[in-house]
């Protein structure tokens, strides 16, 4: 009895948020694979494109399928048939009922999954895989950046590891050299010691030569018939003659060193006098040459110069002349020593300079709301530039660099704290210069001159300075012998204090 035909239609029906429209079986259901999916098991070079071999690009694949399924893949309900059925085709090989059961009639969507995977028929596994990849970055554009990411992700820790490998060669050969170098010095501190050793032995041998006959001579009258006694007597004498002698080389050594070290003093002393002498003779030359030009640009000049000697050093301690005309000395060229251009740059390893001045509870300071902190650094005898470097925590701080032309009595750097009203009052500013100048609010301070202080040249003019998101640093050569003041300047916060971190140091 032959059996009826069913009458075939399409029909569309909603299966997991797909569409599935079933058409007529009796139409093949054929697949267009790659290029290089029909080579025959060999792997193909996929490294200089996606910078991956085909099978480990495969398992990226997968991975990128299985995890962004119904998220970044848009794909219908074909696409999804053939990915899993080339998956299958990778995993399995070719269709087989061992593999996969014949599926029942009503299951429509195992049905189909079997189609597509029979419709595959055998194809190689890296054919597949290849496949698979194609059609991926087809139903999936990210897929491609997705893969990208992971490269450079993988290269960076690759490069960490060959970082990490590298410092680790380094240490062990640093420690290796570090071995040979203590075996190195202790291999000559035992040579030194035995050519110690014989050249003790050496003179011994010498003094026991040439006083043995004295030595015998009187151990013989001291004890006449006892020999031993006689031969304990001649070394006896010869240890205490050999002691004094070694007693008497270490005092003459001693006594050498001492007057090398005193005639190294007294040179270095001489060339310090000399120093201080020809500095003190150029800044009087400099005061001098400073009275004449203001006397012949109009402006009588009245210097009061006090010349004190405090161990052979010559302090200038007022420089200061008044003027009956200061509308005109904007017009005039400053005389004073020429000074350099500060320089300034960032960086933006701030957390880690926060952490290395933390250890110098002195570098940390809390500048106040309102207030203005002054650092002042005088100027080394042994040094040629100033360096320096700071960063705040959350805000911003006015900055700026000034420096006074006085003689420290020693090199301490000290700190000191005004508040705005303090400031005006101890100075005297210029009025006329001030009116009609534009002053920026965000400067923070301004050139002044104390009525009775030593003259300050401004190197930086005191400007708001971003120092909470990077450190701010900077560099300026010695105009001469000085303080230079570093000005940390938040009198225009009313409300915040500021934590500040500095350090400060010269070079030479």
């Amino acid at each position: 009895m032959a059996s009826p035909e069913v009458e075939r239609y399409d029909m569309d029906v909603a299966i997991d948020g797909f569409t599935l429209k079933v058409e007529d079986e009796t139409q093949p259901t054929s697949f267009v694979y790659p290029q290089d999916a029909s080579d025959s098991g060999e792997e193909a070079d996929y490294s200089a494109e996606w910078g991956f071999t085909l099978e480990r690009l495969y398992r990226l694949g997968v991975q990128f399928y299985r995890d962004n399924n119904g998220k970044a893949i848009q794909q219908t309900y074909t696409d999804k048939l053939r990915l899993v059925a080339l998956m299958r085709q990778v995993t399995h090989g070719a269709y087989s009922v061992d593999v996969l059961p014949e599926v029942g009639a009503l299951d429509v969507i195992g049905s189909d999954r079997r189609k597509q995977w029979q419709a595959l028929g055998d194809l190689p596994k890296y054919g597949a895989m290849s496949a698979f990849v194609c059609r991926l970055q087809q139903v999936c554009p990210t897929f491609r950046p997705w893969v990208e990411a992971h490269r450079r992700e993988e290269d960076e820790l690759e490069r960490l590891r060959l970082d990490e490998e590298e410092q680790k060669i380094q240490v062990q050969n640093e420690s290796k050299h570090q071995e040979l170098l203590l075996e190195e010095s202790q291999r000559q501190a035992e040579h030194e010691k035995l050519q110690q050793e014989r050249q003790r032995l050496q003179i011994k041998q010498a003094l026991n030569a040439q006083t043995a006959n004295q030595f015998e001579q009187y151990s013989t009258a001291r004890y006449p018939d006892d020999t031993s006694k006689q031969q304990t007597l001649v070394k006896e004498l010869q240890e205490q003659h050999f002691q004094q002698y070694m007693q008497q080389i270490y005092l003459q050594q001693q006594i050498q060193q001492q007057r090398q070290l005193r005639e190294h003093q007294q040179l270095q002393k001489r060339s310090d006098e000399e120093l201080r002498t020809q500095l003190s003779t150029d800044q009087i030359n400099i005061i001098k040459d400073f009275t004449t030009t203001s006397a012949s640009g109009g402006t009588a000049v009245s210097p009061e110069l006090t010349v004190m000697e405090d161990d052979e050093e010559i302090e200038d301690q007022d420089r200061e002349g008044t003027g009956s005309d200061r509308r005109n000395s904007s017009d005039q060229e400053d005389d004073s020593p020429l000074i350099a251009n500060a320089s300034m740059w960032t960086r933006p390893q701030i957390t880690e300079f926060k952490d290395l001045v933390r250890k110098d509870i002195e570098s940390v300071i809390k500048v106040g709301r309102g207030e203005t902190v002054t650092v002042r650094v005088p100027t080394h005898e042994d040094g040629t530039c100033l360096f320096w470097e700071f960063a705040t925590d959350s805000y911003d701080v006015g900055f700026g660099l000034f420096f006074e032309w006085t003689i420290a009595q020693s090199n301490t750097v000290s700190v000191h704290i005004s508040d705005d009203s303090t400031d005006d009052d101890e100075e005297e500013i210029d009025e006329e210069n001030i009116e009609g100048s534009d002053q920026d609010a965000e400067r923070g301070g301004r050139r002044s001159r104390g009525k009775n202080r030593p003259p300050t040249d401004e190197i930086i003019p005191v400007f708001r300075r971003d120092s909470h998101m990077e450190v701010y640093a900077g560099s300026h050569v010695y105009p001469g012998r000085g303080v230079y003041l570093l000005k940390f300047d938040n009198s225009y916060s009313l409300f915040r204090s500021k934590s500040l971190y500095y350090r400060v140091y010269y070079t030479r």
